[in-house]
């Protein structure tokens, strides 16, 4: 059986035992989870969130990007088409974490990760790129002075670390 069978099993199983129909467009906790696409870091387990809670958006490194801007863009004009406003009174949560893969495209490939990250090749070093802990307080400190971010979301940025399973607080939740 390859793997596709195996998903298509899991899905019907999920179907009959655990699909929850009522569960709402928006996310139950008003909250925004911005991680990366490790599979080693998947909000849903090392945060165990449960369904419906967070609307979740992955990304390489969980990092601030024109790509995500774009993103939380569009998800406003959703909620708004849903009835709600995503802004005042929402969390938005970037979870960044060690040892990360993003270091090897720094390293390798500068200039597809600059293209990436929406900067000059020559200013990849003033991302952070390599350290988790700063990267995060760079990321959210950028979504803070963004005149273009939703007014009233408290911001916060937590470093998962790959070695203990355990999260860190690195910038305490906020207003931007």
């Amino acid at each position: 059986m390859n793997f596709v069978d195996t998903l298509m099993q899991r899905n019907a199983d999920f179907a009959e035992k655990r699909f929850d129909k009522g569960l709402k467009m928006l996310p139950s906790q008003r909250t925004m989870i911005v991680g990366c696409v490790d599979p080693r870091v998947d909000p849903m387990d090392v945060l165990q969130l449960e369904p419906g809670e967070t609307a979740i958006i992955r990304n390489v490194g969980g990092r601030v990007n024109p790509a995500l801007l774009e993103t939380i863009a569009v998800l406003g004009t959703v909620s708004r088409a849903a009835g709600a406003e995503v802004g005042t009174g929402w969390n938005l949560v970037l979870l960044q974490h060690t040892n990360c893969g993003i270091a090897g495209c720094y390293h390798n490939a500068p200039a597809l990760l600059a293209k990436q990250m929406g900067v000059a090749e020559d200013q990849l070093d003033t991302l952070a790129i390599t350290d988790p802990y700063e990267a995060v307080k760079i990321d959210v400190a950028a979504l803070r002075s963004n005149p273009n971010f939703p007014a009233g979301f408290t911001v916060s940025g937590l470093v998962y670390d790959v070695e203990t399973g355990r999260v860190e607080t690195v910038v305490p939740p906020d207003q931007a």
